[in-house]
């Protein structure tokens, strides 16, 4: 038998030895790629999701406290109605805030938080935006009567979300909420300038729907704070809509 004859195999062509400086620059490749990714995934998740921020003033006690972090859902306004009782975080319609001196910390500091902040690691200083419950949608009628209840379309609101010892309002008001706006309230109403507090203004107090950055769903830090943030459907339950 006449036996087949193998041909010889050559072993892999000898390549240029790994280094440790190319072991580092694959490594250092490699952590840029997950960081840049991250950085990216996390500006994709701020702009369309959700974003933090950081409560300022004392306007929502007892619910939120200053240096709570919140994240706010932007799917709402959005595929999710604005509902009333929905704590909402909105920019300034128009000199709400007192303009505030910042701190700089130096150029390389400063830089690098904006830009944290801009993707979204960081959490957004409520400096230029505020934090209030919605009341009102566009078309209800709010009003309120010192030593009485706040009421919406007629309905009295037992307000529970209230800060102890707040009354529902300290004068007198009567409005209708125009189209496309909301009419917002702090919980903590005797140290909240919120939308009864700027009635001779334009839009008359209310803030336009344009304006909502999106429902503060909960609160994620100090972490003994931990808590999902209730629209408090039983205080509206029984509120029609608009006429």
């Amino acid at each position: 038998m006449t036996h087949l004859q193998h041909e010889p195999v050559e072993g892999p062509a000898a390549g240029p030895r790994s280094t440790p400086g190319r072991r580092a620059l694959a490594a250092a490749r490699e952590v840029g790629i997950v960081v840049v990714s991250a950085l990216v995934l996390s500006l994709l998740v701020k702009t369309f999701l959700v974003q933090a921020f950081v409560i300022p003033s004392a306007s929502m006690h007892d619910t939120l406290l200053e240096g709570d972090r919140i994240l706010v859902s932007k799917l709402t306004p959005g595929p999710f109605d604005l509902q009333r009782g929905d704590v909402v975080v909105f920019a300034d319609p128009g000199g709400w805030l007192e303009p505030e001196a910042q701190e700089s910390r130096g150029p390389v500091v400063d830089g690098l938080v904006a830009a944290l902040t801009f993707v979204g690691v960081l959490p957004q200083d409520s400096g230029q935006h505020l934090v209030k419950r919605l009341i009102g949608l566009p078309g209800d009628h709010v009003a309120c009567a010192v030593g009485g209840p706040t009421t919406v379309n007629g309905v009295a609101l037992d307000e529970s979300y209230l800060a102890a010892g707040a009354v529902p309002c300290e004068f007198d008001f009567d409005v209708t909420v125009p189209a496309g706006a909301l009419w917002v309230e702090g919980d903590n109403r005797q140290d909240s300038r919120d939308s009864r507090l700027h009635q001779g203004e334009p839009g008359g107090g209310t803030v336009p729907v344009t304006d909502v950055v999106g429902r503060a769903v909960v609160t994620v830090w100090s972490l003994d704070r931990l808590t999902w943030l209730s629209r408090y459907g039983d205080v509206f339950a029984g509120v029609p809509a608009a006429g």
